[in-house]
C-alpha cells in the first residue's frame, strides 16, 4: 500500500516537515494514554499541533489483526484506514484521514495513522453526564441527530460494531447537532438485516442509561424515518438487552 496524504493537509504536513512516513514516525511527542498491548506489539496516541491545526498520531509496531485476506497479519490501523475511507465514500460522517502508512523491516510490521482532531465537538458521553440540566430542545436536538446517524450509516449498508456514546462525536449548529463517528476498526457490511442494525444499536441505549422510554422513541423515530415500528423495535431492544445482562 502506498502512503496516503489528503489534499487538504498535504501543504501543511510539508511545511512542517511531516509528509513522510520517517518523520511521523520519528517525531517526539508524549502519548495521551498508556500504550495498547493487546496483541503483542503495541500501539499508541498523541496529539500533534501544527499551529493552525491538530491532528491526533497514532502509531503501533507488530500490532496486527489477521483474517482469511491477510492470514499472517496487518496492522489494525490498516483496517481502520480503510473503513475511513469507505465512510467518507459513502458520505457517512466520521472522522478523517490526513496521513496513513506502513513499513515492513525484519521483525517489525509499523503503521502511522493520522486523524484530524475534533477540536470544538463533544462525545456523547459528555452530554449524557449532564443530561438532566440540559434543555429540553437540546435533548430533543441530540436525541434527533444520533438517531439520524445511526439511520445513514445502516442505509449506507454499514454495521459500526462499537456505536457506543464515547464514539459518537456531536458539534452544535445553531438549534441542531452535526455528529461524527469515530474508532471504525470493527466496523462491516450489514449481513443479516435487522438482526445486524439491533445489534448496533443496543450498545448504545444500554450505556445511555439516563434516556428513559420517551427518549428512547424520539431515537428510534428519528432512525426508523417515523414509521410506526417504533414500539416493535423497542420490544426487541429490550429483549437483547436482558439477554445480554443474563449472560455476564
Amino acid at each position: 500500500m502506498r502512503d496516503f496524504i489528503a489534499v487538504e493537509d498535504r501543504a501543511l504536513l510539508e511545511r512542517h516537515g511531516l509528509a513522510d512516513f520517517d518523520a511521523l514516525w520519528a517525531l517526539k511527542l508524549e502519548a495521551v494514554d498508556e500504550p495498547n498491548t493487546e496483541r503483542g506489539g503495541w500501539s499508541s496516541v498523541y496529539r500533534l499541533d501544527l499551529g493552525e491545526a491538530a491532528y491526533y498520531l497514532k502509531r503501533q509496531s507488530n500490532h496486527l489483526t489477521r483474517d482469511l485476506a491477510h492470514p499472517f497479519g496487518e496492522p489494525t490501523f490498516a483496517r481502520e484506514f480503510r473503513n475511513i475511507q469507505r465512510y467518507r465514500r459513502l458520505a457517512i460522517p466520521a472522522l478523517e484521514a490526513a496521513f496513513y502508512g506502513q513499513r515492513r523491516q525484519p521483525g517489525e510490521h509499523r503503521a502511522v495513522l493520522l486523524t484530524r482532531a475534533l477540536d470544538g465537538w463533544r462525545d456523547l458521553d459528555w452530554y449524557l453526564d449532564q443530561w438532566a440540566q440540559l434543555p429540553d430542545a437540546q435533548r430533543t436536538a441530540i436525541l434527533e441527530a444520533c438517531g439520524g446517524l445511526a439511520r445513514r450509516l445502516h442505509q449506507a449498508g454499514q454495521m459500526h460494531g462499537c456505536f457506543y456514546p464515547k464514539h459518537i462525536f456531536l458539534r452544535a449548529t445553531g438549534a441542531a447537532f452535526e455528529t461524527r463517528l469515530i474508532d471504525l476498526e470493527k466496523t462491516r457490511p450489514l449481513l443479516l438485516g435487522r438482526r445486524d442494525r439491533l445489534k448496533d444499536l443496543e450498545p448504545l441505549l444500554r450505556r445511555a442509561r439516563v434516556w428513559g422510554d420517551v427518549e428512547l422513541r424520539r431515537l428510534l423515530g428519528a432512525y426508523l424515518g417515523g414509521t410506526g415500528e417504533v414500539h416493535d423495535w423497542l420490544r426487541r431492544l429490550a429483549r437483547r438487552r436482558r439477554d445480554k445482562e443474563a449472560r455476564r
